[in-house]
């Protein structure tokens, strides 16, 4: 009942920036909480960073100062803007949004497919 589209990964040089893009559709009544996660073959998902609806920003210290995380409510997007890419920021990164379904106002948590970050030269 809920999609969500990602876009923006890449290849990129160390040093790079990228900007990920994440779309949600559907039955959606509201949003809450939305995220972006990342995960290399091996390790478990880790979160990259998070924004509530009410603007609280959570990061993960390896990103601290290079990430930065933004939502526009009117597009149901959250998108993340990495700067000063480097090697080990190479991923897989996912979104995951949780919400609240309009069908019996039902919570809702949605998983993208991910979209891959490489940083190398």
């Amino acid at each position: 009942q809920v999609q969500l589209v990602e876009s923006g990964g890449d290849l990129v040089q160390p040093g790079g920036s990228l900007r990920l893009s994440c779309a949600a559709s559907g039955n959606i009544f509201t949003i809450n909480v939305m995220g972006w996660y990342r995960q290399t073959p091996g390790k478990e998902r880790e979160l990259c960073a998070s924004i509530t609806g009410g603007g609280n920003i959570n990061y993960a210290d390896s990103v601290k100062g290079r990430f930065t995380i933004s939502r526009d409510n009117a597009k149901k997007t959250v998108y993340l803007q990495m700067v000063s890419l480097k090697p080990e920021d190479t991923a897989v990164y996912y979104c995951n949004i949780q919400g609240t379904l309009y069908s019996g106002y039902r919570p809702f948590l949605s998983w993208g497919r991910g979209t891959q970050v490489t940083v190398s030269s």
